[in-house]
Formats: C-alpha cells, structure tokens, sequence
C-alpha cells in the first residue's frame, strides 16, 4: 500500500493507470466523498501490495533491499532508476512487493514461517478463499515484514452507538475504553451506558477497559480529585466499586485519566496508583493512566505537574500519552496533533517510562476555525471525510505544513468569513505510525471513536500486526 498526493492535472483514472490499480479500488479504499472531483494536494492510498520507504541518511539501495527481503533490481526498476550512487535522504522509493512460488508439500504456514509473517497475512493479502487448496505454481504475493502493536480506542458515545462504533472498526483494536466512569465525592462512581459496547467488545475480541475520571467539561475536577486523593479511606471505597463494577460487566482492566491535579498532590496520586495496583493485580486486572504531553519534569502547569512520569512508568502496567490538543477548540488554529511536539514529548518519556509501557495518542478529527480567531471563540469540529468534502466545496488546495506533518487549507465561506481548517491524512498518519515503530513504542490509542477515518484504519493494518488477546 502506498500513499500519492494528487498534482494538478491528474484523476482517479490516469492514477490508478500508474499504480496498476482501478478507480473503484482507490474510490472504495479511500471512501472518497466525490470521485470525480480531485483536490490538488489531497493525499490517495493506493491499495496496491508496494510499499514506500524514505530514504535516510547512510543508507544505500542495498541495505534497503535487504530490509525488505527483495532484490536490488527489484527496486531500480519500480523507480526507474538511472544513477543507482544518487539516492538522496528523503528521497520517497517504491518498494515492489514479494513474490514465492508454491513449490510441491508446501503449506501457508510453512510459507509464511519463511518469509517472517502469518498464513492469516498471506490469505488476506492474496483473496485465499481455500487455504488447504493451493495450488503447486501459485504465485503468492508475501506481505512485508509488520511489527506488533497494541491499539486503544476510547468511545464518548454510549448505548447503541458505542456499540457499533466498536463493531465499525473492532478487528483493528485490542482494547477500548468507554468514557468515563465519574468518582463521586463520597468514594462512589457514576454511570454510563456502556453495556453495548462491551458486548460489541467480546464479539470482536477486543479487550475492555475501564476509564475513571475526576473531571467533566464544566468542572475541572481539581478539588474533587483532592477530596479523593488525601483520603485512604475514600480511595479504598473508589476501588471497591471500580471492582465490583468491573466484575458485574467484564472489564478486564483499569484506565485512570486524573487531570488537574494540584502539584501538592503529586504523591497522593501516585500512592493512589500503588493502591490501585495492590488491589487490581491479584484479581487478575491490569491498571493504565493517561498522562498530559509532557516534555520534561520540571514541566509547570496545573494540566502537568502531578503527572510523574518516571512513577507511572514504573508503577502502571502501561501508559497513554495525550499527544494530541495542541490545536484545542477554544485556542487559535494549529494542528491537532503536530509531529515536531509529539516528538518531544515521547523524546522525554522514553528516558523515564519503558517503551512498551508507552502508548501514543493519535485524535481522530479535524478542526475548523474561523479568522482571525477571537480568544474563546469555539471551532468546529467534524470528521476528516467532512474535511475532504469542505475542500471540494470551495475549491482549494490541500497544502502540508512539513514540520507538523499535517494537512490544512483555508477558505471563504458564503458569509464572506474565511476559515482554516487543520486535519489528518494518510500522509500525517503515516508519519505518526512511523513515530510509533522508529520509538519502539507499545502501541497508539485512538481518541475518540465516532468520526470516521477510512484511510488511518488501511494505513494501521498495512504498518503492524494488531496484537489481540
């Protein structure tokens, strides 16, 4: 699978004429909103079984091929290359697939054990409809080489449309988490109508996860996460209802997301922690937080001091980074999630948290703002198809900021206002997967389910092997 951005001139049909695919394969792949109106700068995956590879400083087409497992012909001729000595880094290759021969006795285990990938992989990628029936000369396309990785997803909705958001997409997911479950004052817990969503959770083989929260969009939680923290008394009574609601709708772990917490109760929250591990680990429950996106730990802010990495990572069995709000619906326009400061945040947290502790938080919608932007003013938020469609209906160009990697573009809308609009393609998700494996990190968690995405769930499944449990 590889990703084109679309030139001026070009349509579906004179590109998938280049990629040997078909306009209904690129339509379908990418769910485009209008097939027969292309955007300059939009950003096509092509379901075709090459991958691409970025040229990086030192490397030579030999290493390249080797690390791919193909020849080096292979790749001089996919790129019609002529000066085989001048590659330069960052130049984009076309890595053409694997091929293997079925040669008599052989099985798709024993194919797929050679080539370093599963016979499930080989299936998909080939249309197998009989695995036992392969045939002695078959030439089976051998997809590449793909890392594991946990992927989270937490939902907002709940009753039935939690429930069929985790069904849209649960094959991609090893765990979701609805939220969330509010603590009261008194040690006790809210509630949510989660129950759907766990039943679409255990169909699919998705692991369910428990959120509880000490804040809502009206009330910070500040002064509740106090009344809770500074009482061993209330935290053991929180813990007793987190275990019997997690028993009564099988929950198989604990997802802690405090936020605003005083500094002053920095180290309540982590005894909190240790007591939620001493209390979950012998019941066979695994405990997770979500942390704010820091970059040291001297960070200052009320959104970040009582967030001790360096003790979450050694206490929690693993962690989700919010690497995402920069571009928050109240502040001015900016990306969402831009790479450069996603990149600084897991720079720091990989020195106090080990890897396969980390999860890197990746949002699922975009943004659009109106200018200039007055302070407080809320922009809109909607899904990235709604993105592509509000570019078509203007007319304007998808541009790319290359130090955030993310698209945006800006228009005038019928009222004479004009509006930047920040969201997400397969290029920006690529390059937060390729974060996510150069980082050796455990995995990504969605937020938040609901806003549709086609190309991310492609890309996720083109760059690792969902870990399921």
């Amino acid at each position: 699978m590889i990703i084109h951005v679309v030139s001026s001139g070009e349509t579906l049909r004179s590109i998938a004429s280049r990629f040997g695919s078909t306009v209904q394969q690129i339509t379908a792949a990418n769910e485009l909103p209008n097939p027969d109106r292309l955007l300059i700068g939009q950003a096509l995956v092509i379901p075709i079984a090459a991958t691409h590879h970025t040229v990086r400083r030192g490397e030579t087409l030999w290493q390249i091929a080797q690390r791919y497992g193909i020849s080096f012909e292979a790749i001089v001729q996919a790129n019609h290359l002529t000066n085989i000595a001048m590659i330069n880094v960052g130049t984009i290759l076309i890595i053409p697939p694997r091929t293997h021969t079925v040669q008599a006795g052989e099985t798709l285990q024993e194919i797929a054990q050679r080539y370093g990938t599963t016979a499930r992989e080989i299936i998909k990628m080939n249309r197998i409809q009989q695995p036992n029936a392969i045939g002695v000369g078959t030439v089976l396309i051998i997809p590449f080489p793909k890392p594991p990785a946990d992927v989270n997803a937490y939902i907002i909705n709940m009753g039935a449309e939690g429930g069929k958001e985790i069904r849209d997409v649960g094959e991609h997911l090893t765990y979701m988490s609805p939220f969330g479950y509010r603590m009261l004052e008194d040690g006790g817990l809210g509630t949510i109508q989660d129950a759907e969503a766990i039943q679409a959770s255990i169909q699919n083989q998705v692991v369910p996860i428990m959120c509880i929260t000490n804040f809502t969009f009206k009330d910070p939680g500040t002064k509740l996460a106090h009344t809770i923290l500074s009482s061993p008394e209330l935290q053991e009574k929180l813990l007793t209802n987190v275990i019997n609601t997690m028993k009564a709708k099988g929950y198989r772990g604990l997802n802690i997301d405090f936020e605003n917490v005083r500094q002053t109760d920095r180290e309540l929250y982590n005894q909190f922690l240790q007591r939620a591990i001493n209390r979950l680990h012998p019941l066979g429950y695994f405990v997770s937080t979500a942390l704010a996106p820091k970059t040291s730990g001297e960070q200052k802010g009320l959104l970040y001091e009582a967030h001790d990495y360096a003790a979450h990572g050694r206490i929690v069995d693993f962690v989700v980074l919010m690497t995402y709000e920069w571009g928050y619906r109240f502040g001015p326009p900016q990306a969402i999630s831009p790479l450069n400061l996603m990149r600084q945040v897991i720079d720091y947290a990989v020195t106090v948290i080990p890897r396969n502790k980390i999860f890197m938080g990746f949002q699922l919608y975009a943004r659009d703002w109106v200018l200039p932007h007055v302070q407080g003013q809320e922009a809109e938020t909607f899904d990235m198809q709604e993105a592509v469609r509000r570019a078509s209906k203007y007319g304007v160009a998808i541009q790319y900021n290359q130090t955030a990697q993310t698209p945006f573009f800006r228009y005038t809308d019928e009222q004479g206002r004009q509006h930047e609009v920040w969201f997400e393609d397969a290029r920006s998700a690529q390059a937060k997967f390729d974060l996510v494996k150069d980082y050796g990190l455990r995995g990504v968690s969605y937020w938040v389910l609901g806003y549709p995405f086609p190309q991310n769930w492609l890309l996720l499944e083109d760059n690792f092997r969902v870990r399921k449990i």
